[in-house]
């Protein structure tokens, strides 16, 4: 079935029928693969190294199989030009797509971008549904974000907990990214109630 939906894109693309009967789908990556790349920060990188030769294969991933690690590299790759022409519109709903499909990492670089005003007007309401939703899945990033706006005076006192619980059970052997919990521990427990505090830090399993 694969191979059938990536002909079909490629002969929309223009590729006669003779020849795009001689392509075999080769998957180069899988999607666990692709999201670690994404978690180092790699995946735009990777599509420079392959000197852009699987644009087709990206897009037909994102656009026809709607496989939400491939959906965030092309939005990705839409938002800023990397080998396509830059389309951020285009590029921020293919980011949208991925998040609605629970991807963390789709739901913290849009929660980002919200908080910032990178590319969207800053809407920090917005910031915040989408780093909570990504810290609940464990997103790092997005759980130090998160804290970052509440200290800085927005969202609820209700989701202070949830924060602080998340960042206290997080593990990490980065001493920049340990110390920086730490502070948002700390910023937060300033905001809190003693009780909540103390409930805050049960196990993440409990």
């Amino acid at each position: 079935m694969l191979r059938s939906l990536l002909l079909t894109v490629l002969i929309l693309f223009g590729m006669p029928a003779y020849a795009a009967e001689e392509v075999k789908a080769v998957q180069l990556y899988t999607q666990d693969e692709l999201i670690r790349m994404i978690e180092r920060n790699e995946h735009l990188d990777r599509v420079v190294m392959d000197r852009c030769q699987l644009v087709q294969d990206i897009e037909a991933r994102a656009e026809v199989l709607k496989v939400p690690a491939y959906q965030f590299l092309w939005g990705d790759m839409l938002a800023w030009g990397v080998c396509v022409d830059a389309s951020p519109e285009r590029g921020i709903r293919f980011m949208e797509d991925a998040a609605l499909q629970g991807l963390p990492a789709a739901l913290e670089q849009l929660g980002r971008y919200y908080a910032n005003g990178k590319l969207v007007q800053k809407d920090v309401e917005r910031a915040v549904t989408y780093l909570r939703e990504a810290s609940s899945l464990g997103n790092l990033k997005a759980q130090i974000q998160l804290a970052e706006l509440f200290i800085a005076g927005n969202g609820s006192p209700y989701d202070f907990e949830n924060a602080y619980h998340w960042l206290y059970n997080a593990i990490t052997d980065d001493k920049k990214t340990h110390a920086k919990i730490a502070e948002c521990l700390a910023g937060l427990e300033k905001l809190m109630h003693p009780k909540a505090v103390r409930h805050a830090r049960r196990p993440l399993d409990s």
